[in-house]
């Protein structure tokens, strides 16, 4: 079995604790369906948010979901001028029979823009 890493970013519509909870749930059910995983197959997963994102941690979202015991760690993405706002990103490292060709990065609502050459 290989060690790979799964690239996932959703866009918020505002920065509500809720909204960012129930966003952050979708983005990791989607990351982990498209990539056929079971919670015993993520070996860690890094977050980061934009600096407008203040009102919660990422990875409350991951524990909520049953994660509790696989390592999380949540960051500030860099504060560029032109970045896209209210965005949480997250990197999956994961182990699977899948290729890195195989991998499915998932991108959501605004947050496609981010990487139109992988985005599914």
């Amino acid at each position: 079995m290989a060690v790979r890493a799964i690239r996932g970013a959703i866009q918020l519509e505002n920065d509500r604790r809720d909204h960012l909870i129930a966003s952050t749930h979708e983005l990791l059910a989607k990351v982990m369906e498209a990539n056929d995983l079971d919670p015993a197959h993520i070996i860690s997963i890094f977050f980061t948010a934009t600096p407008d994102v203040t009102t919660e941690f990422p990875a409350l979202a991951a524990r909520q979901l049953g994660l509790g015991d696989v390592p999380l760690m949540c960051a500030v993405e860099m504060d560029v001028a032109h970045a896209l706002p209210n965005v949480i990103r997250l990197m999956a490292h994961v182990e699977t029979e899948r290729t890195r060709a195989e991998i499915k990065h998932i991108y959501l609502r605004g947050a496609v823009k981010l990487r139109l050459d992988i985005a599914q």
